[in-house]
């Protein structure tokens, strides 16, 4: 095994990886809030733990990732009240949108994806051991967490108390002993449909305290790397390593490592903010491989631009892999000689997930490939791309076009490629799901899209 780095947000270092499980590593990574489809910016987590995930396994851990699903939540309840709908059916319908956009990206699915609303029994137990050791404090139906109990708060974030806001609402602060602690529990209000009872008075958790409970149940405390957008250092994952430091007196995670956001006109892609591009919509447009191509161009840790030209140039650089496929040997070893390429390739990786990295050593080979001209066996390159999702390029390319492709799904892809033109993306993603289902991937390249046998 090589040894693995990352990037440590607690400590700010590079650190190395050392299970608490000796050749077992456990992943939690924060999901969606589910009030709405999924963005771009939302599967860049999805994509970077799943393919983190990938690499340990390929250097031979047994990886287990969590990654859960925010279905009680404000935004759930506004969004719903706003379609005059009741909130669980929302949640319930996004959580399957979630699930189907992100099975497109042909990646895999967690090992574990827990839902909030099924975990209350736990996060009442939570909140009560909190409690039960002074660290919070029930108030007219809610349950509040002391801050200034925790003396290590701040310290994920690098934050001075006097400088942390909450971001909560202004409703309930009359309640709090002090304006910087945070809601475990809130009491039910008018206009909320989905509640649960509690020692404490009818009611739902609060965000925070949703994970800490989830990634307990599947991981134990002290697993190996908890994961998700640098949005969520503080307060999210800040309170999340309060609440379980007061509760069992240790740490939740030995490793935090958190995302950059993708950007889009200069500002971090959000749906408060308007500036979103909805995932099923750029895979309709694009296809899944260059949309994975796009998402590991940029090292995990920076932003990553959004724009027609970055997903373009993706697009080329999956061409040009593609190009290289049919002049390799199908199923043959690589040449001895260019193993240096793939090593460094998974060097790469193990220094910090350097993607970009990755990504230049895999060229170099391709390079290298095309130099020498037919007859080079494409061990390498099968190996490298079955880390990176991209595997799937290899069968497609030498299963080929079909020479007699059924009349009805040269109809529904041309219905497809107008909508597309129409900018009618929902119908284009469930006319690619249609002839899915019918046996046939489409893949967009730079010629248009063409039917795949699947």
């Amino acid at each position: 095994m090589r040894e693995v780095l990352i990037h440590d947000t607690l400590t700010g270092k590079v650190l190395p990886l050392r299970p608490r499980d000796e050749g077992r590593v456990g992943i939690y990574a924060c999901g969606p809030t589910v009030y709405s489809r999924i963005h771009i910016g939302n599967a860049r987590p999805f994509v970077l733990f799943s393919l983190f995930k990938r690499f340990l396994e390929h250097e031979g851990y047994e990886v287990t990732l969590v990654v859960n699903i925010t279905d009680v939540n404000d935004k759930i309840y506004d969004a719903a009240r706003a379609q005059a709908r009741p909130s669980a059916e929302l949640a319930a319908e996004m959580s399957g949108h979630y699930r189907a956009d992100t099975d497109a990206l042909g990646i895999g699915r967690p090992d574990h994806e827990p839902l909030a609303s099924e975990t209350i029994g736990p996060i009442v137990d939570y909140i009560a051991a909190l409690i039960d050791s002074g660290h919070a404090y029930a108030a007219g139906g809610d349950v509040y967490f002391r801050v200034r109990s925790d003396a290590d708060y701040g310290s994920l974030s690098h934050r001075r108390l006097e400088d942390m806001d909450q971001g909560e609402d202004v409703e309930g602060a009359e309640r709090k002993q002090d304006p910087l602690d945070f809601a475990l529990w809130k009491g039910h209000k008018p206009g909320e449909d989905t509640v649960w009872d509690s020692p404490w008075g009818a009611g739902r958790p609060g965000w925070h305290i949703e994970c800490s409970a989830m990634a307990e149940e599947f991981l134990g405390v002290g697993f190996d790397v908890h994961g998700g957008g640098s949005d969520l250092v503080f307060p999210h994952h800040e309170n999340e390593a309060a609440q379980t430091r007061a509760a069992r007196g240790e740490e939740l995670a030995k490793l935090w490592m958190h995302n950059g956001m993708i950007q889009f006109t200069g500002e971090k892609m959000a749906k408060s903010v308007g500036n979103i591009a909805p995932l099923h919509e750029v895979l309709a447009r694009h296809g899944r491989d260059a949309v994975l191509m796009y998402l590991v161009s940029g090292h995990y840790r920076q932003p990553l631009a959004f724009s027609p030209s970055e997903l373009a140039d993706a697009e080329r650089r999956v061409e040009r892999i593609r190009d290289a496929l049919r002049r390799l040997k199908d199923g043959h070893p690589s040449p001895p000689d260019m193993a240096a390429h793939r090593e460094a390739f998974f060097d790469s990786l193990a220094g910090d997930f350097n993607t970009p990295a990755a990504l230049a050593s895999l060229f170099e080979w391709v390079r290298e490939a095309n130099r020498r001209g037919q007859g080079v066996g494409d061990g390498d390159l099968r190996e490298m791309l079955g880390v990176l999702g991209l595997g799937e390029l290899m069968a497609r390319d030498h299963a080929g076009v079909m020479d007699s492709v059924d009349p009805e799904a040269l109809a529904l892809l041309e219905q497809r490629e107008q909508a597309r033109r129409d900018r009618d993306y929902e119908a284009a993603d469930q006319i690619r799901e249609q002839l899915s289902a019918q046996g046939w991937e489409i893949r967009d390249g730079p010629d248009g899209p063409e039917l795949i046998a699947l």
